[in-house]
Protein backbone atom coordinates (compact mmCIF):
# COMPACT_ATOMS: atom_id res chain seq x y z
CA UNK A 1 0.00 0.00 0.00
CA UNK A 2 1.35 3.43 -0.97
CA UNK A 3 2.12 5.82 1.88
CA UNK A 4 0.50 9.26 1.95
CA UNK A 5 2.61 12.42 1.69
CA UNK A 6 3.67 12.83 5.32
CA UNK A 7 4.55 16.51 4.79
CA UNK A 8 1.18 17.63 3.45
CA UNK A 9 -1.83 18.20 5.72
CA UNK A 10 -4.06 18.25 2.65
CA UNK A 11 -2.74 14.91 1.44
CA UNK A 12 -3.06 13.37 4.90
CA UNK A 13 -6.65 14.57 5.23
CA UNK A 14 -7.51 13.27 1.75
CA UNK A 15 -5.94 9.90 2.57
CA UNK A 16 -7.96 9.59 5.77
CA UNK A 17 -11.15 10.61 3.97
CA UNK A 18 -10.54 8.00 1.25
CA UNK A 19 -10.18 5.34 3.93
CA UNK A 20 -13.23 6.47 5.91
CA UNK A 21 -11.17 7.66 8.85
CA UNK A 22 -10.71 10.80 10.91
CA UNK A 23 -8.33 12.07 13.57
CA UNK A 24 -9.59 11.31 17.08
CA UNK A 25 -9.02 14.07 19.60
CA UNK A 26 -9.50 11.69 22.53
CA UNK A 27 -6.27 9.91 21.52
CA UNK A 28 -4.31 13.18 21.26
CA UNK A 29 -3.46 12.55 17.61
CA UNK A 30 -1.25 15.07 15.80
CA UNK A 31 1.10 14.28 12.90
CA UNK A 32 4.50 15.98 12.64
CA UNK A 33 4.48 17.33 9.06
CA UNK A 34 7.95 18.90 9.14
CA UNK A 35 10.37 16.49 7.42
CA UNK A 36 13.51 18.24 8.71
CA UNK A 37 12.22 18.06 12.29
CA UNK A 38 11.41 14.36 11.90
CA UNK A 39 14.95 13.61 10.69
CA UNK A 40 16.57 15.70 13.44
CA UNK A 41 14.53 13.96 16.12
CA UNK A 42 15.29 10.43 14.88
CA UNK A 43 18.98 11.33 14.48
CA UNK A 44 19.06 11.85 18.25
CA UNK A 45 17.76 8.34 18.80
CA UNK A 46 21.12 7.10 17.45
CA UNK A 47 19.95 3.86 15.85
CA UNK A 48 21.33 1.32 13.38
CA UNK A 49 20.62 -2.25 12.28
CA UNK A 50 21.54 -3.56 15.75
CA UNK A 51 19.05 -1.34 17.59
CA UNK A 52 15.67 -2.36 18.97
CA UNK A 53 13.06 0.37 19.32
CA UNK A 54 9.64 0.81 20.88
CA UNK A 55 7.47 3.45 19.25
CA UNK A 56 4.29 4.70 20.89
CA UNK A 57 1.57 6.07 18.61
CA UNK A 58 2.89 5.53 15.06
CA UNK A 59 -0.24 7.04 13.50
CA UNK A 60 0.21 6.65 9.75
CA UNK A 61 3.87 5.76 10.13
CA UNK A 62 5.95 8.82 9.21
CA UNK A 63 8.41 8.22 12.05
CA UNK A 64 8.04 4.45 11.74
CA UNK A 65 9.25 4.73 8.15
CA UNK A 66 12.26 6.79 9.27
CA UNK A 67 13.20 4.29 12.00
CA UNK A 68 12.80 1.17 9.87
CA UNK A 69 14.71 2.83 7.03
CA UNK A 70 17.74 2.93 9.34
CA UNK A 71 17.64 -0.83 9.88
CA UNK A 72 16.35 -0.99 13.46
CA UNK A 73 13.97 -3.63 14.76
CA UNK A 74 10.77 -1.85 15.75
CA UNK A 75 7.78 -2.64 17.94
CA UNK A 76 4.96 -0.08 17.61
CA UNK A 77 2.12 0.40 20.10
CA UNK A 78 -1.08 1.81 18.57
CA UNK A 79 -4.47 2.33 20.23
CA UNK A 80 -6.39 3.40 17.09
CA UNK A 81 -7.68 0.34 15.21
CA UNK A 82 -7.86 2.18 11.89
CA UNK A 83 -4.25 3.37 12.07
CA UNK A 84 -3.14 -0.08 13.23
CA UNK A 85 -4.74 -1.67 10.17
CA UNK A 86 -3.04 0.75 7.78
CA UNK A 87 0.38 0.62 9.47
CA UNK A 88 0.36 -3.18 9.23
CA UNK A 89 -0.16 -2.86 5.48
CA UNK A 90 2.43 -0.10 5.03
CA UNK A 91 5.19 -2.09 6.72
CA UNK A 92 4.21 -5.63 5.81
CA UNK A 93 7.56 -6.25 4.12
CA UNK A 94 9.38 -5.38 7.36
CA UNK A 95 7.07 -7.71 9.33
CA UNK A 96 8.00 -10.54 6.97
CA UNK A 97 11.67 -9.85 7.67
CA UNK A 98 11.07 -9.91 11.43
CA UNK A 99 11.89 -6.21 11.72
CA UNK A 100 8.42 -4.85 12.58
CA UNK A 101 5.72 -5.82 15.06
CA UNK A 102 2.55 -3.99 15.99
CA UNK A 103 0.92 -4.21 19.42
CA UNK A 104 -2.64 -2.93 19.21
CA UNK A 105 -4.35 -1.39 22.23
CA UNK A 106 -3.72 1.16 24.97
CA UNK A 107 0.05 1.22 25.57
CA UNK A 108 -0.51 1.95 29.27
CA UNK A 109 -2.23 -1.46 29.48
CA UNK A 110 -0.11 -3.44 27.00
CA UNK A 111 3.56 -2.42 27.43
CA UNK A 112 4.24 -4.24 30.72
CA UNK A 113 2.90 -7.60 29.49
CA UNK A 114 4.83 -7.21 26.24
CA UNK A 115 8.00 -6.32 28.16
CA UNK A 116 7.61 -9.31 30.48
CA UNK A 117 7.20 -11.66 27.50
CA UNK A 118 9.72 -10.19 25.05
CA UNK A 119 11.99 -7.91 27.05
CA UNK A 120 12.29 -4.16 26.66
CA UNK A 121 13.91 -2.45 23.69
CA UNK A 122 17.12 -0.45 24.05
CA UNK A 123 15.50 2.63 22.49
CA UNK A 124 12.12 4.32 23.07
CA UNK A 125 10.43 6.81 20.80
CA UNK A 126 7.11 8.58 20.65
CA UNK A 127 5.30 11.67 19.47
CA UNK A 128 3.47 10.99 22.70
CA UNK A 129 -0.21 11.74 23.10
CA UNK A 130 -0.32 14.72 25.42
CA UNK A 131 -2.79 13.04 27.75
CA UNK A 132 -0.54 10.02 28.48
CA UNK A 133 2.99 11.43 28.09
CA UNK A 134 3.88 11.84 31.77
CA UNK A 135 2.13 8.58 32.68
CA UNK A 136 4.02 6.33 30.28
CA UNK A 137 7.38 7.90 31.18
CA UNK A 138 6.73 7.54 34.92
CA UNK A 139 5.27 4.03 34.60
CA UNK A 140 8.32 2.59 32.85
CA UNK A 141 10.68 4.09 35.45
CA UNK A 142 8.50 2.92 38.34
CA UNK A 143 8.53 -0.61 36.90
CA UNK A 144 12.32 -0.63 36.64
CA UNK A 145 12.44 -0.34 32.85
CA UNK A 146 14.97 2.18 31.56
CA UNK A 147 16.01 2.59 27.94
CA UNK A 148 19.55 3.34 26.75
CA UNK A 149 18.07 6.33 24.94
CA UNK A 150 14.55 7.68 24.70
CA UNK A 151 13.37 10.49 22.44
CA UNK A 152 9.92 11.89 23.07
CA UNK A 153 8.00 14.77 21.55
CA UNK A 154 5.68 16.04 24.22
CA UNK A 155 3.75 19.06 25.37
CA UNK A 156 6.30 21.76 26.25
CA UNK A 157 4.81 22.06 29.73
CA UNK A 158 5.52 18.37 30.39
CA UNK A 159 9.09 18.79 29.09
CA UNK A 160 9.60 21.73 31.45
CA UNK A 161 8.45 19.59 34.36
CA UNK A 162 10.96 16.90 33.37
CA UNK A 163 13.94 19.28 33.59
CA UNK A 164 12.71 21.59 36.39
CA UNK A 165 15.04 22.27 39.31
CA UNK A 166 14.20 22.47 43.02
CA UNK A 167 12.53 25.70 44.08
CA UNK A 168 10.79 26.27 40.73
CA UNK A 169 7.04 26.06 40.20
CA UNK A 170 7.38 23.18 37.68
CA UNK A 171 9.40 21.00 40.09
CA UNK A 172 7.50 17.88 41.16
CA UNK A 173 7.93 14.20 41.96
CA UNK A 174 7.85 13.64 38.17
CA UNK A 175 10.85 15.97 37.76
CA UNK A 176 12.79 14.04 40.39
CA UNK A 177 11.82 10.66 38.92
CA UNK A 178 12.94 11.63 35.40
CA UNK A 179 16.24 13.19 36.53
CA UNK A 180 16.95 10.22 38.82
CA UNK A 181 16.69 7.77 35.91
CA UNK A 182 17.94 9.81 32.95
CA UNK A 183 20.11 12.68 31.83
CA UNK A 184 17.69 14.94 29.95
CA UNK A 185 18.48 17.28 27.09
CA UNK A 186 16.17 19.46 25.02
CA UNK A 187 16.38 18.79 21.27
CA UNK A 188 14.04 21.30 19.65
CA UNK A 189 10.91 23.33 20.36
CA UNK A 190 8.08 22.83 17.88
CA UNK A 191 5.32 25.39 17.37
CA UNK A 192 1.83 24.17 16.55
CA UNK A 193 2.29 24.78 12.82
CA UNK A 194 4.70 21.83 12.62
CA UNK A 195 1.78 19.48 13.26
CA UNK A 196 -1.53 18.54 11.67
CA UNK A 197 -4.07 19.04 13.08
CA UNK A 198 -2.51 22.12 14.70
CA UNK A 199 -2.51 21.56 18.51
CA UNK A 200 -3.37 24.31 20.97
CA UNK A 201 -0.05 23.91 22.78
CA UNK A 202 3.65 24.15 21.94
CA UNK A 203 5.70 20.97 21.86
CA UNK A 204 9.28 20.04 22.68
CA UNK A 205 11.40 17.08 21.64
CA UNK A 206 13.53 15.74 24.49
CA UNK A 207 16.43 13.27 24.59
CA UNK A 208 16.64 11.04 27.65
CA UNK A 209 19.91 9.13 28.13
CA UNK A 210 20.11 6.39 30.76
CA UNK A 211 22.10 7.47 33.82
CA UNK A 212 25.07 5.23 34.51
CA UNK A 213 25.14 6.11 38.24
CA UNK A 214 21.58 4.86 38.82
CA UNK A 215 20.07 4.26 41.37
CA UNK A 216 22.40 6.07 43.82
CA UNK A 217 20.32 4.91 46.78
CA UNK A 218 20.13 1.79 48.93
CA UNK A 219 16.47 0.98 48.32
CA UNK A 220 14.95 2.24 45.03
CA UNK A 221 11.44 1.03 45.93
CA UNK A 222 11.53 2.97 49.20
CA UNK A 223 12.87 6.03 47.38
CA UNK A 224 9.93 6.00 44.93
CA UNK A 225 7.44 5.42 47.73
CA UNK A 226 8.94 8.26 49.78
CA UNK A 227 8.91 10.52 46.72
CA UNK A 228 5.19 10.02 46.14
CA UNK A 229 4.49 10.67 49.81
CA UNK A 230 6.62 13.83 50.03
CA UNK A 231 4.90 15.47 47.06
CA UNK A 232 1.39 14.24 47.91
CA UNK A 233 0.49 17.53 49.62
CA UNK A 234 2.66 20.33 48.29
CA UNK A 235 1.65 22.81 51.00
CA UNK A 236 2.71 20.50 53.81
CA UNK A 237 6.24 20.37 55.20
CA UNK A 238 8.55 17.46 54.54
CA UNK A 239 8.07 16.25 58.11
CA UNK A 240 4.27 16.28 57.95
CA UNK A 241 4.24 14.47 54.62
CA UNK A 242 6.61 11.79 55.93
CA UNK A 243 4.66 11.02 59.11
CA UNK A 244 2.27 8.47 57.50
CA UNK A 245 5.28 6.67 56.03
CA UNK A 246 7.59 6.44 59.04
CA UNK A 247 5.96 7.91 62.13
CA UNK A 248 7.23 10.86 64.18
CA UNK A 249 10.36 9.41 65.80
CA UNK A 250 11.86 7.78 62.71
CA UNK A 251 10.93 10.77 60.54
CA UNK A 252 12.81 13.13 62.87
CA UNK A 253 15.81 10.80 63.03
CA UNK A 254 15.95 10.42 59.23
CA UNK A 255 15.68 14.17 58.66
CA UNK A 256 18.44 14.87 61.18
CA UNK A 257 20.72 12.23 59.68
CA UNK A 258 20.17 13.64 56.16
CA UNK A 259 20.75 17.20 57.38
CA UNK A 260 17.30 18.38 56.29
CA UNK A 261 15.03 20.71 58.24
CA UNK A 262 11.58 19.27 58.81
CA UNK A 263 10.03 22.67 58.11
CA UNK A 264 11.05 22.78 54.43
CA UNK A 265 8.80 21.62 51.61
CA UNK A 266 9.59 18.83 49.14
CA UNK A 267 9.82 21.18 46.17
CA UNK A 268 12.81 22.87 47.83
CA UNK A 269 14.85 19.65 48.07
CA UNK A 270 17.31 18.65 45.35
CA UNK A 271 17.56 15.14 43.95
CA UNK A 272 20.74 14.56 45.96
CA UNK A 273 19.03 15.66 49.20
CA UNK A 274 16.09 13.36 48.52
CA UNK A 275 18.42 10.42 47.89
CA UNK A 276 20.21 11.11 51.19
CA UNK A 277 16.87 11.21 52.99
CA UNK A 278 15.83 7.92 51.42
CA UNK A 279 19.02 6.22 52.60
CA UNK A 280 18.66 7.68 56.09
CA UNK A 281 15.09 6.40 56.27
CA UNK A 282 16.08 2.99 54.88
CA UNK A 283 18.57 2.49 57.69
CA UNK A 284 15.86 3.13 60.28
CA UNK A 285 12.98 0.99 59.06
Amino acid sequence: MEHPDYNSPLALKAFLDENGMAMQKKFGQNFLVNADARKKIIDCLDIDENSSVWEVGPGLGSMTDEILGRGAKLTAFEIDHGFARLVRQFFEIYSEKGKFELVEGDVLKTWKKYSDEHGAADRFFGNLPYNVAATIIADTINEGVRFEKAVVTIQKEVAQRMTAKEGSENYSSFSVLCQWAYNIKNIVDLAGGNFWPVPNVASRAVLMTKREDFPRCQNPKLFMKMLRQLFSSRRKTVRNNMLPLAGGEKTDQALEKAGIKGSVRAEDLSLDSLLKLSDALNELI
